[in-house]
Formats: structure tokens, sequence, C-alpha cells
């Protein structure tokens, strides 16, 4: 049993397992505009490391998508309220099935889902990097908050 428990043990059969850093989730691609479900996380991630290497602040707008290339702008529209945010993608995620992105806190609070903590959202690509940091597709952005 000790030799089963060990084995298991080393091989990471003891844990979930965890997505490598900077690499993508699986689930659905984000084209130019996506409806779907967005989530948000906070006090439990901040001041820990995201997957582009930075470190996450709650209160900055910020978001993390599965695919989108770090540093790609974002309008995140809640469809309930019509109310909109500008994100900045600097994290993988979100984890969850049928989600299509994680918010920051402060972009959260700015689509008024804090009490809800999940919403059905429009995510419009404003400015999407490619990985050498230059952009493509950009237009102007819109603040509409």
């Amino acid at each position: 049993m000790l030799i089963v428990s060990l084995t298991c043990l080393f091989s990471g059969w003891a844990s979930p397992p965890r997505p490598a850093s900077g690499s993508k989730p699986a689930g659905p691609e984000l084209t130019a505009t996506t409806d779907g479900v967005a989530s948000y996380y906070g006090k439990e991630h901040h001041g820990k490391k995201t997957a582009n290497g930075e470190i996450f602040d709650m209160n900055k707008l910020t978001a993390a998508h599965r695919s989108l290339p770090f540093g790609s702008q974002v309008k995140v529209t809640n469809l309930s309220n019509e109310r909109s945010v500008i994100v900045r993608i600097n994290d993988r995620g979100p984890y969850y099935k049928g989600r299509i992105i994680d918010l920051s806190l402060a972009a959260a609070e700015r689509l008024e889902m804090l009490t809800i903590g999940i919403t059905k959202v429009k995510v419009e690509v404003l400015d999407a990097k490619t990985s050498n940091g230059s952009s493509y597709g950009s237009r102007p952005r819109e603040n509409s908050f």
C-alpha cells in the first residue's frame, strides 16, 4: 500500500493536473466578438504571479483568457445591464467549463456583477497583440463606463 501511495504521489496522481505557466486550457477560441459567461477573481489571487509573469493586482482592470495574447485589450459588456469595461489580458483561464473570461475584482465591480459572481457578457477584441508585442486588428478604444 505504501508503494502505491508513493507512486501516486511522485507520478502526479495525488493532485489534479495544473496547466503549465502560459499554456492555454482547452476551450473555445475567441473571435472578434463572443458572447459567453464571465466570472471574476480577487483576494485569493491578489499578489500572486499571473501567467505572463506580472503580479496580480485585483484593483487593476485585467483579465484571464484561454488564448488571447498577453497585453490584448478587450471590451467586456455585461448583457444584463449593458455596463462595459476595457481590460488587458495578463493571465490564463478561466478553468471552469462554459466560462470565456475571468475578470479582476475591479473589472467585476465596474460591471456590477460582484453579488452574482458570474454573468453573461459580450467580449469584443479591441487590440490583440502578437507574440512579439505588436498589434493586429486594432481599433480605437472606447470608454463607455
